[in-house]
């Protein structure tokens, strides 16, 4: 990595929420924001191998941003005949400067930027798909596939979303900025949704070579500790929190020194974290039995992270009692893949036919996952499992096809070559 791509790539993870934050406050323009900031950085891709890395790339990247946003705004405002540049800029200005509805607040009573812009971006008058998509893509600065993935639908569809969420923020007026302290609370469930997404995209990229993005999950688990400071005892925050810490604890053994990926069967247990693991059993501890909604699930949830922490080698591992809890988690939330995941489950405590059976009696589950490739990979294993290779055969094929992952359509199409070779013999 040269000396261009590491300012470029620390300038992304140090600076863009904050960032973006600041251009929307001055602006009340998400939409021209983000677009704005996007084009400062391929600017600055363009221009620092040339003139070289600016002493302060946040603020070269701030100043560049805000003359595209003003771009934007005359271009704007010659088209509808409106008010001249001089009178757009003086109106921004003063905006900032006097606190007007409809700016982001200053968000003195959040301590971080990117905390602050997630509590921002779910707001109560946009759909929670398009509160979770918002924030994805402004604070993690995921993709537009790769958040896609995540929601089971469509590039097409989630960028159609992303652009009607950020019209309707313009159109409706509605205010983008962060609630006032005792107003926190209204909007926590959809905080921690979109901190648990954002943690599920550290671990499950959908395009790209790698396998992980370990330093995404971990930011997901600093802002969870954050809020779990700034709000104490809020079930749903501990619940997220233990099951974020327990998952992420496996973290160096998912993962070949090959950059291959490893299944938890054949993972390395030394390399564990365990006092990640201690510490997330102890704040699952804290979760009280009773809780209901989300915390209730997300406790469901690190109770089957906590069940493979426990057990010291994989054939320890409490099946049975997983596949229950899986169980109580798809009966919560009706998810499809909360269904395969119980499938797994189901196969490993019962054997393969009984988790084909799972999947195969669920009706929903093909067209909830019909651009996903997870459902016929694990389809796959559990023929290979079953003894019917050439099903299997078939269905790797299928998910391969499905696969933007490198290191993971790797894993499949070896043992695509596992199960020909069984076949063949």
């Amino acid at each position: 990595m040269t000396l261009v791509d590491d300012a470029l790539a620390s300038a992304w993870r140090d600076h863009w929420a904050r960032l973006l934050a600041m251009l929307v406050a001055r602006y009340r323009r998400p939409d021209l924001a983000e677009d704005a900031l996007a084009d400062a950085f391929a600017a600055a891709a363009r221009t620092w191998p040339v003139d070289g890395v600016p002493d302060s790339p946040a603020a070269w990247l701030r100043t560049a941003a805000g003359r595209r946003v003003l771009d934007r705004l005359r271009a704007e405002a010659v088209a509808a005949q409106k008010e001249p540049l001089m009178i757009v800029e003086a109106q921004s200005a003063a905006e900032a400067a006097d606190g007007t509805p409809g700016m982001i607040d200053d968000g003195a009573h959040l301590p971080d930027d990117r905390l602050r812009l997630v509590f921002s971006c779910c707001h109560p008058a946009l759909s929670v798909e398009s509160r979770a998509a918002l924030t994805l893509r402004f604070v993690a600065g995921l993709p537009v596939p790769d958040i896609a993935r995540l929601f089971l639908v469509q590039d097409a569809t989630m960028a159609a979303r992303l652009t009607r969420a950020k019209k309707r923020l313009v159109a409706a007026g509605i205010p983008f900025e962060v609630p006032a302290p005792e107003r926190l609370d209204d909007r926590l469930d959809d905080v921690a949704s979109v901190l648990y997404l954002t943690f599920t995209a550290g671990y499950a990229p959908g395009t790209g070579p790698d396998v992980l993005r370990v330093a995404l999950a971990g930011e997901a688990i600093r802002l969870a500790r954050l809020l779990d400071e700034l709000l104490p005892g809020r079930s749903v925050v501990r619940a997220l929190l233990a099951l974020m810490v327990l998952q992420h604890s496996r973290r160096d053994a998912r993962v070949s020194v090959e950059g291959a990926l490893v299944l938890l069967a054949d993972q390395d247990r030394a390399r564990w974290h365990r006092g990640e693991i201690a510490s997330g059993l102890a704040l699952l501890a804290s979760v009280p039995d009773g809780v209901t909604g989300l915390a209730h699930e997300y406790r469901l949830q690190a109770s089957i992270a906590a069940a493979h922490a426990v057990a010291g080698r994989a054939t320890d591992t409490d099946w049975g009692g997983i596949a229950d809890l899986y169980a109580e988690l798809e009966a919560a939330t009706g998810s499809p893949m909360v269904r395969l995941a119980r499938s797994v489950a189901v196969a490993e405590a019962e054997g393969p036919t009984a988790g084909l059976a799972l999947i195969d009696d669920f009706e929903g589950i093909d067209e909830a996952l019909r651009t996903n490739h997870r459902l016929p990979a694990t389809r796959a294993e559990l023929l290979a499992r079953a003894g019917r290779p050439a099903e299997a055969v078939a269905s790797f094929e299928e998910a391969i096809g499905r696969c933007g992952n490198a290191a993971e359509r790797e894993h499949l199409t070896r043992r695509l070559a596992e199960v020909r070779e069984d076949l063949v013999g």
